[in-house]
């Protein structure tokens, strides 16, 4: 890797991680509080989802309105079983009304769902680290194609959910692409499995695979705060 090269890549990884620090930022500011809540709750009675919306509440419009980042939604999602009146629960606030999500209304058994098989749940879960996955479509929540931030929240070493944010990719596309064509570069951000999250190469469509033999040889530089790479190419 060449001089020059070799600085392209670096103010590539600064930037991105200087994005995404501002999302992981914004669910760590909550992450110890929303824990201490939970714990003082559980001594009161029964955590039920009620009173978890109540708690979570506060803390997602707060993290909708980040500065700096164009968060879609928010909230919390509970370990299974860890609530007195349901197995599972999904917390969310998102859209432009700051709407509480009910799955219940959008289709059979969404209620339901075991988030332990979704990887921005299945990370933070095993790891106890943030995680940032995606893109995908989220049919879920928004419908939309989407990156999630996601970290861990336990009590006493006791999991008991993640915290979590949605970016639209329309929205990270839009804030990032600018600042990466800037270096001058064919710039490419991939995931951990190796598919595009943003490009500045237009033949790089987002949630391609870069695993393929034409890419073998490309260039790939490790963010430092995030879980993805970018490859100039």
């Amino acid at each position: 890797m060449t001089a020059e090269v070799t600085t392209v890549a670096s103010r590539a990884v600064s930037a991105v991680d200087g994005y995404f620090a501002d999302a992981l930022d914004a669910l760590e500011a909550w992450q110890l509080d929303i824990a201490r809540d939970i714990a003082a709750a559980r001594r009161s009675g029964p955590l039920t989802t009620s009173r978890l919306d109540e708690l979570v509440a506060p803390y997602a419009r707060q993290t909708l309105d980040t500065p700096g980042i164009s968060v879609y939604g928010a909230g919390f999602i509970a370990a299974l079983d860890s609530l007195a009146d349901a197995a599972s629960h999904l917390a969310w606030w998102q859209g432009p009304q700051r709407a509480r999500l009910t799955l219940a209304n959008q289709a059979i058994n969404k209620g339901n769902i075991d988030y332990s098989e979704l990887e921005w749940y299945r990370v933070p879960m095993l790891t106890g680290e943030a995680h940032i996955a995606g893109p995908y479509v989220d049919y879920l929540c928004s419908d939309e194609y989407t990156i999630t931030v996601a970290a861990p929240v336990s009590i006493d070493d006791e999991f008991v959910g993640v915290t979590g944010l949605d970016l639209l990719i329309d929205t990270v596309e839009r804030d990032l692409t600018p600042r990466l064509a800037t270096l001058g570069s064919a710039i490419t951000i991939v995931n951990s499995a190796g598919r595009v999250v943003v490009s500045t190469n237009r033949r790089l469509a987002t949630g391609e695979s870069l695993r393929g033999d034409g890419y073998r040889d490309a260039e790939r530089v490790p963010c430092v705060r995030t879980p993805l790479e970018i490859v100039l190419i």
